[in-house]
């Protein structure tokens, strides 16, 4: 069944279509016509005002499945997902149990054959993620695990990173950190900062990622392998990175959407879906982030997508999970950004870059390849509310809002999903 998509405007920096308005037909899970001509087609779908784009690459979710399936499951993420425009998503290994075996793996990308979104697993790097023994990652490798994190748990264990960093070198593994010092940031609720102490709150100093980014970059050097930063959120951690990169080391970072958009004045609503790990940083933080993105010190915009249920959120700040969801509402966030960013360097950071970072196939905007894509109106307005929210989990400051930038189609794997309202 073809669709033709009419008066679309591409942005993908590989295609020699960048940037321009054409009409796109989608065949067959392929890419059939680019043109100003209208071959005939049993959809036709008005893309005026909207982008086209390569489909959305997340290196950071985490479906909480197996384990806690209340929160997400597989079926739940990959409908977030969707909606959000990503066809491919990288699983953090924090489930219960962690993935830290091949039947694990295997769960988890069992039903890519037959899925538009792919799930892409991430093997634990440390047994049952307490940062002692490390797993047998050449055993998850071949099973299919992408790269190897202890995800959402910072690896504290700096003999541990070493090993890890070294024992993978033999198949070109990547590894990837969360820097943080654990205690610098021990009871730590949000950003150290004039907001904290006006607010009679323990912060998170900049230094405790800091001094967890400076030590990880020693060790790289030292192991000559190759590492990933993830969650940069500090002026002085893109400062390092940028010193690393300048080395020849091989290293990369990304940075979660909502660190563009929220500072820590944020949290002065007491709103625990403000609560993120790493926390909302300065005004002056947030803007070194822009500013690293747009000089490619940092490589890769996530969406950090951490599901809870109101039993851990509906609580005292202080008291809360850290986490929001955060695929779905992608997009719409970092509209909020687009002016100070750009559009294509905004896809180009959520396509291109996380597939090179992660070993991923990637592919352009252009007639025979194929048809992983997604569309995207970014002046449409909707209302994000339980009945439209995706997920199992609400724990998002931006429910019950109007949000301005809606996915209406992805496409992959030879199937197409349509989102018309």
């Amino acid at each position: 069944m073809a669709t033709l998509i009419n008066s679309v405007k591409i942005i993908d920096k590989k295609s020699a279509h960048h940037l321009k308005v054409r009409n796109v037909l989608i065949a067959k899970g392929k890419i059939e016509y680019i043109g100003s001509d209208s071959p005939k087609a049993t959809k036709i779908i008005n893309g005026k005002g909207c982008f086209i784009s390569i489909g959305l690459c997340d290196l950071q979710a985490n479906y909480a499945d197996p384990g806690n399936e209340h929160k997400e499951d597989l079926f739940s993420g990959a409908e977030a997902a969707m909606a959000g425009g990503f066809t491919e998503v990288v699983l953090l290994p924090n489930t219960e149990p962690a993935i830290q075996k091949k039947n694990d793996i295997k769960y988890l990308t069992k039903g890519n054959s037959s899925s538009l979104v792919q799930l892409h697993p991430l093997g634990a790097i440390s047994i049952d993620l307490k940062g002692e023994a490390l797993t047998d990652m050449l055993d998850l490798a071949e099973a299919g695990a992408i790269a190897f994190s202890d995800g959402l748990t910072p690896m504290y264990n700096s003999d541990l990173l070493l090993k890890s960093l070294q024992y993978i070198k033999k198949i070109d593994g990547l590894v990837i950190d969360k820097p943080e010092d654990k205690w610098l940031a021990l009871f730590g609720t949000m950003n150290e900062g004039e907001n904290s102490a006006l607010l009679g709150m323990k912060g998170i100093p900049a230094l405790a990622e800091e001094l967890a980014v400076a030590r990880n970059i020693d060790i790289l050097a030292y192991t000559n392998g190759r590492l990933h930063l993830s969650n940069i959120s500090t002026e002085g951690s893109i400062k390092l990175i940028k010193g690393a990169k300048k080395k020849g080391l091989n290293i990369t970072c990304d940075v979660a959407a909502h660190q563009l958009v929220y500072d820590d004045s944020s949290v002065l609503s007491f709103d625990a879906n403000y609560k993120v790990s790493p926390p909302f940083r300065s005004a002056a933080d947030c803007k070194a982030l822009i500013k690293g993105l747009q000089e490619g010190a940092i490589d890769a915009i996530v969406s950090s997508h951490q599901p809870h249920d109101q039993e851990c959120k509906q609580l005292e700040f202080d008291m809360a999970d850290f986490g929001i969801i955060g695929q779905q509402t992608l997009l719409p966030m970092l509209s909020e950004v687009a002016d100070l960013i750009g559009w294509d360097l905004i896809f180009d950071k959520l396509t291109h870059q996380p597939r090179k970072i992660i070993g991923l196939p990637t592919t352009e905007i252009k007639e025979g390849e194929p048809a992983n894509l997604v569309l995207f109106n970014p002046s449409k307005d909707w209302e994000y509310n339980l009945k439209t929210n995706k997920s199992k989990s609400h724990n998002s400051p931006l429910l019950k809002q109007t949000l301005t930038g809606k996915v209406m189609a992805v496409f992959n794997n030879n199937q197409k999903r349509l989102f018309n309202n």
